[in-house]
């Protein structure tokens, strides 16, 4: 007759117990020193080894000749006990012998010596299912045993096991077994087995085991049909070819088409998928990618197994996490709801919609998702248009166009770039002002990160200017010494081998370079004044404190000095900007840059010495 394996390869000593040496180092040093406790407590999830461990303690405790701590399983008590033929080892299941009667029955046996063994020994198996009535009655003995006796008592549920009873007992907890240890063990049990299973598919069951032995042995003997097990055949033989279908409709929510994602539920519905545990299901893959997310490297490990890994890694790269995380909170409100709706099937269309449409303007988690998608997006190249920059640079286009070709006067047709959803996340953007402060800057590429500069605005000729109005790019930066850069190339003069290093002779005197309107010394002073009367209130008083804010006028451009932290990021906000735009424009009459800076600590002003002194001590009484 055929044994389940399970059954077959349960433990017989200490030392083939796997995944619980915290434990079985104890158990076997206290058989060894004669040092056993009258009760003991094994706590732990199922399939880990606790009714197993209790056997093994049985027989330990009971072996005329232990080896090391562990029963020699050739005496006659250990031959009786695997047997099931000892009469003083008594297992009961508290699940259908919870009643006080049976637990005063107990007691009345118990008070008499052994028949053949050393000890009486009672397993009593999910013992929280015991009555308060119960377990009062089984609170008795347990305080004054007899000499002969031994209580195991072995629960999934430590929360409703009586105080009482804890503090009388030795408690042990019996931990889950990790993948790596579980897909070893089970590539042991088949070689044994004459199995032929692969290395990636004893991996895959042991995950599906989630650190149950006696799950993934369960698991292993529903695949042993085949000749090879892979994979294959475990997705097969475990039902996992309804996952693919459960990723499939989480990419139907990604791709937010509601249409496809109620035909993959009506197929789903048709094949008789339940609502409630496919948004269950649903949840489930949402939570592997959010691991996966978290921790791309460390987390294979967490995963629950019920996937494929490559699946799971191409779904990552199609949601940000505050995409993620919105989907899981309306999952788990649905998931909740369906308990009693009336309705399962349209509770779930209903979910499915919502995760599809884009969020309004009163959900700031759903903006913060739809602002991550637009810059995923981005980040991933999905729109050609690049931004326009601060101060547009025009080249003069040529009367004539070049040639296409010997002889030819064709212009090669330009295939139209997309356009940049700017408009569309500018929007997004705006809406979401009241619920969160927008972090979004503009940098130049190839400035350094410690001293960027926000422009004023993206683009100028959007209020009316025109270049003119802006001074030349070449007046914003410092003049250098002729020996460090070389001299300007002409148009028709050939590109040099090789960087000059020493100045050529000028051959005709340059003209000068147009100098910026110069600006006057007070502009700052003018523009905070004006500034403060339309700025919020909690900018005002850093913006008249000169060691927060300050503020000079630098080659045509007001250069304005904020302090590291949350206020250089209040003034580098767009609307600040605009704000401070508005103030130039009253004070001077005409359009200049604003340009934010980050203000070094030795940069602040310090006050001298004597304006120090004169300050004089006050005292408050």
């Amino acid at each position: 007759m055929y044994q389940a394996l399970y059954r077959k390869w349960r433990p017989q000593t200490f030392d083939e117990v796997i995944g619980q040496d915290h434990i079985t180092h104890t158990l076997k040093n206290q058989v060894k020193a004669d040092r056993l406790s009258h009760a003991y407590l094994f706590i732990g999830t199922r399939g880990t080894g606790k009714t197993t461990c209790a056997r093994i303690l049985a027989k330990a405790a009971n072996c005329e000749n232990p080896v090391d701590g562990n029963p020699c399983g050739r005496c006659a008590a250990c031959r009786s006990i695997a047997d099931g033929t000892a009469v003083d080892l008594v297992e009961l299941d508290a699940a259908s012998n919870n009643g006080v009667d049976n637990v005063r029955a107990l007691r009345e046996e118990a008070v008499f010596s052994p028949a053949t063994l050393k000890k009486r020994v009672y397993i009593i198996d999910e013992v929280h299912m015991l009555s308060p009535q119960a377990f009062n009655a089984l609170l008795k003995i347990l305080e004054e045993p007899p000499k002969h006796l031994m209580f195991i008592l072995c629960t999934t549920e430590l929360q409703k096991i009586p105080a009482t009873i804890l503090s009388r007992c030795q408690r042990h907890s019996f931990h889950r077994v990790d993948a790596k240890t579980l897909a070893e063990y089970l590539s042991r049990i088949a070689g044994k087995e004459g199995l032929h299973l692969a290395p990636d598919a004893s991996e895959l069951i042991a995950r599906l085991a989630d650190g149950g032995v006696r799950d993934a042995l369960s698991l292993l003997d529903q695949c042993s049909a085949a000749e090879t097990i892979g994979v294959d055949q475990v997705t097969s033989a475990m039902g996992l070819a309804g996952k693919r279908r459960i990723a499939g409709l989480m990419d139907r929510i990604l791709a937010d088409d509601a249409e496809a994602a109620l035909k993959e539920f009506a197929s789903l519905w048709m094949d008789g998928k339940d609502p409630a545990s496919l948004m269950t299901e649903l949840n489930g893959l949402m939570r592997d990618i959010m691991v996966l997310k978290v921790a791309p490297k460390g987390g294979y490990e967490l995963l629950s197994g019920n996937f494929e890994l490559g699946l799971l890694r191409d779904l990552t790269r199609k949601v940000s996490m505050e995409e993620l995380l919105r989907s899981m909170n309306i999952l788990q409100q649905a998931i909740a709801g369906l308990r009693d709706a009336r309705n399962p099937k349209t509770a779930a269309e209903l979910c499915l919609v919502t995760l599809c449409e884009k969020p309004d303007a009163s959900d700031p988690e759903g903006l913060r998702a739809r602002i991550a998608r637009l810059e995923r997006r981005l980040e991933q190249g999905d729109f050609a248009a690049p931004r326009a920059s601060a101060i547009p640079v025009t080249d003069p286009e040529p009367e004539e166009a070049p040639p296409f070709g010997e002889g030819a006067a064709e212009d090669p047709e330009e295939d139209e770039a997309p356009p940049a959803p700017w408009d569309e996340l500018d929007e997004i953007e705006a809406r979401a002002e009241p619920y969160f402060r927008s972090e979004a800057r503009d940098a130049d590429e190839n400035e350094d990160e410690d001293s960027r500069e926000e422009f004023l605005d993206d683009e100028p000729s959007s209020r009316g200017e025109t270049e003119e109005d802006f001074p030349d790019p070449d007046a914003f930066y410092e003049p250098q010494p002729e020996d460090q850069i070389p001299a300007p190339l002409k148009k028709d003069d050939p590109e040099p081998a090789e960087p000059r290093t020493e100045p050529a002779p000028a051959s005709e005197p340059s003209a000068p370079a147009p100098q910026s309107p110069a600006l006057p010394d007070d502009l700052w002073e003018q523009v905070r004044d004006k500034a403060a009367q339309v700025l919020p209130r909690e900018l005002r008083g850093p913006l008249k404190d000169e060691n927060k804010v300050r503020g000079h006028a630098e080659s045509g451009t007001l250069v304005i000095e904020v302090v590291a932290g949350f206020l250089e990021d209040r003034f580098r906000q767009a609307e600040t900007l605009r704000k401070l735009d508005a103030a130039a424009q009253e004070a001077l009459g005409r359009q200049i840059r604003i340009q934010i800076r980050q203000m070094s600590f030795e940069a602040r002003p310090v006050r001298p010495l004597d304006e120090l002194k004169g300050f004089q001590e006050v005292s408050i009484t």
